[in-house]
């Protein structure tokens, strides 16, 4: 309701997330796409607006979730409960060995990007400039909004939303949800959390194959904004060298590990291959 009522607050709210999910996650964090200088300074933009710390250590800490998942080297561990996932971890000390691992990882590839390392030396400036003046000063000198409503919905609102729903990645889509390709881990496919989170909430999906820039085997926008977004300056030549992961490769993780929710290839059981038995076998007949 207050995002819909107020403009900058869902403006903000769409490129604060963008910043995450498009820069810091799915570009710099997994190198999914290449982006050009441009793009990749839009994206450092969008971040700095999102105040999640700035962009270089947001990506190594995520390298470190992913090589360590749900042990205590994750810095958001979920088999520690869902409070320690979605905010406890913040609110705590760093784990010894999460320190110990982070310390350990190649970020040699972020370290030598321009834009990250601008971006780190001069984040305490830019950050609250970006997150927090701008967005209050904004809407007050532009379109008459009251203070209290830019201050409060405009920034606080948006950004403790925008928080919420990138934490919501670390928690309730590690909890709840189905595990179509691999059941043995508890990330999970999570609709609601993909709606809001502009496409994350495929996380199943997501840390089977870290490194394919939909995060999702399907490029549905309206269930990944994030998708569009970067198909959308691959398409003007700023976003480059899309990874992805074929029909081939999925259809076979599936069969082989996943929890029979998949709806194309997990079913899993002798229904299932009757059934194709039998479809075939239809198919034949029509030929003939």
């Amino acid at each position: 309701f207050f995002l819909s009522s107020h403009p900058a607050a869902f403006v903000l709210y769409v490129v604060s997330g963008l910043g995450i999910t498009a820069g810091a996650h799915r570009l710099w964090a997994h190198r999914s796409y290449k982006a050009k200088l441009p793009l990749r300074i839009i994206l450092a933009v969008f971040n700095t607006i999102a105040f999640q710390d700035c962009a270089l250590h947001w990506a190594r800490d995520h390298r470190v979730h992913h090589k360590y998942s749900e042990t205590d080297a994750d810095p958001h561990n979920a088999t520690r409960g869902f409070f320690f996932s979605h905010i406890g971890w913040l609110l705590c000390r760093k784990h010894p060995e999460v320190i110990a691992k982070g310390k350990q990882l190649d970020i040699a590839d972020l370290e030598a990007d321009p834009v990250l390392r601008f971006q780190r030396k001069h984040y305490m400036i830019l950050m609250p400039l970006a997150c927090f003046v701008l967005p209050t000063i904004t809407p007050v000198y532009f379109w008459n909004e009251t203070w209290t409503n830019a201050w409060f919905v405009a920034t606080l609102f948006r950004w403790t939303f925008i928080l919420n729903v990138t934490w919501l990645v670390n928690s309730a889509a590690h909890k709840w949800g189905d595990k179509p390709y691999d059941k043995s881990i508890s990330p999970s496919e999570n609709r609601t959390v993909a709606s809001f989170a502009f496409g994350e909430g495929w996380h199943n999906y997501h840390h089977v194959f870290p490194w394919d820039y939909k995060t999702a085997e399907l490029g549905n926008y309206r269930m990944n904004l994030t998708t569009a977004f970067i198909d959308f300056f691959a398409k003007i030549g700023w976003a480059y060298d899309l990874k992805t992961v074929s029909k081939e490769i999925v259809e076979k993780r599936v069969k082989r590990t996943g929890d029979g929710s998949h709806p194309t290839w997990g079913w899993g059981d002798k229904d299932q291959d009757q059934y194709e038995v039998k479809h075939a076998t239809i198919l034949n007949q029509k030929e003939d």
